[in-house]
């Protein structure tokens, strides 16, 4: 079967939300917990604005849309990291954020024990309309190595 990864994934706003000073709020959070790089482009004759990865491989797509998309509940994108240390560190991250700004969403999730497999997760929303789910998994007390490093 042919390799696949994602690419990218789109949220929608109400028409009028993406200012400078949302997308610099949106900057400030997501490159300082995350290291993504905000950075305005137009697509379609919008301008939109594009949370990229260090790799510059997989982005968030943030534009306006008469019909924004709704996420009421606890929609997220996941987000896999290799030790339960950087969890934790992202977790202490974003604790720290919503010290000064409590828009900053943080639920912490005991661990999740399935068999030998243990997930060590929390989710985080900053002015994004879904959460994103901060995990890694082990098996046994290790690591499962991160197949993309």
């Amino acid at each position: 079967m042919a390799e696949m990864r994602f690419n990218h994934m789109e949220l929608t706003f109400p028409q009028g939300t993406l200012t400078k000073e949302f997308r610099e709020e949106i900057d400030g959070f997501y490159g300082s917990v995350f290291g993504w790089i905000g950075v305005d482009t137009e697509v379609v004759g919008q301008l939109c604005h594009i949370l990229l990865s260090e790799e510059a491989q997989q982005f968030i797509l943030l534009a306006e849309s008469n019909k924004p998309m709704q996420s009421p509940g606890y929609d997220h994108l996941g987000l896999l990291f290799s030790t339960r240390a950087e969890v934790d560190a992202k977790l202490e991250q974003c604790q720290r954020y919503q010290e000064k700004d409590d828009r900053v969403k943080i639920k912490d999730y005991d661990d999740l024990v399935t068999g030998d497999l243990t997930t060590r997760a929390f989710y985080v929303k900053y002015l994004l309309p879904i959460y994103f789910d901060v995990q890694c998994m082990e098996r046994v007390g290790e690591p499962i190595p991160n197949a993309l490093t």
